[in-house]
């Protein structure tokens, strides 16, 4: 029997962006039962829900994936939420995996948690050695206090806990809404609206110098799936492309896959974020054996040919 097959595997937003990947990869290796957990069924920031949760279907893996997520913008504006959120959700569900029983804990951490000065390609190890990004720091600090509790809880109980780091995720099923879009479904809704429009320009936010490590949804899932069948102590692992790649790369590559013609308007008003990311990968291949497999052209492809198939749903 492979390592899934007599396993209950729960998923914190499974219903979410790299939740449906992770629960799609999952029908792949055919646990005994897969619990994709829904908000409105448990609110996960509410210590009496997450009991409940784990009481109605234990598990034997717990992936944690649910969180408050977005954009530049949004993080800016609703700084204590992103902070409240993310926090509770991984401080509950974590201590409520091991309380219950569960055999292995994985959880995304946040790319955008890696110290503003640190050397890159970013190094696990280097995690602690400073502060983020100001503008996201009450999200990825968040998100970074997964790091020190799944060790802890490793220390005294002996918790297998694995936190991977994912760069910059992209693919089907992304939030599309412009108001708090990452930087690559954003681009993605703005090039196919213009197509289908004929405009003639593409306003995009800062200056196009900016690079970012992205990482294709699907070979993310695969990560954390090979995470949790390997890892039997405490790790961190960065899981992404290993690549800095310059916005304007991805506004070259978009006009050929879409077919925009136009020209790109470059609104300076709006913020670059952190000028570069680039991730160390090392451990992913030595730990799991494990390395992105889509190229950004193809991931590209995929999830433009799925938001012009999806498009009313992927607005909201």
């Amino acid at each position: 029997m492979s390592f899934w097959g007599d396993k209950r595997v729960m998923v914190t937003g499974g219903m979410g962006f790299l939740g449906s990947h992770v629960v799609e990869k999952l029908a792949g290796v055919k646990p005994r039962e897969i619990f994709a957990v829904r908000h409105a069924e448990y609110d996960l920031t509410r210590e009496a829900d997450v009991e409940r949760l784990f009481h109605e279907h234990p598990a034997d893996v717990v992936i944690h994936l649910a969180g408050l997520v977005g954009g530049i913008l949004p993080n800016k504006l609703r700084p204590a939420e992103f902070l409240y959120i993310n926090l509770t959700m991984g401080t509950l569900v974590l201590h409520y995996a091991w309380k219950s029983g569960a055999k292995q804990f994985v959880a995304a951490g946040a790319g955008c948690g890696y110290p503003v000065a640190a050397p890159q390609p970013l190094r696990e190890d280097d995690l602690w050695t400073g502060i983020p990004q100001p503008e996201s720091a009450p999200y990825s600090l968040a998100k970074r206090m997964l790091t020190i509790q799944g060790e802890a809880y490793h220390r005294q109980y002996g918790f297998p806990c694995v936190i991977c780091i994912p760069g910059n995720i992209y693919g089907p099923h992304d939030n599309f809404n412009l108001n708090d879009a990452h930087v690559i479904p954003a681009l993605v809704r703005k090039f196919v609206e213009a197509v289908d429009r004929k405009a003639e320009q593409v306003v995009v936010w800062g200056t196009g110098k900016a690079s970012r490590d992205f990482v294709y949804a699907g070979d993310a899932a695969a990560g954390l799936l090979l995470a949790a069948e390997i890892t039997t102590g405490f790790e961190v692992i960065n899981l992404s492309g290993g690549e800095a790649v310059p916005v304007r790369k991805v506004l070259e590559l978009l006009c050929e896959i879409t077919g925009f013609a136009g020209r790109l308007e470059w609104d300076r008003t709006k913020p670059d974020g952190q000028s570069s990311r680039c991730m160390d990968v090392s451990r992913a291949r030595e730990r799991l054996g494990w390395r992105a497999e889509t190229d950004l052209r193809r991931g590209l492809e995929l999830t433009v040919d799925w938001y012009r198939r999806h498009q009313g749903e992927a607005r909201k």
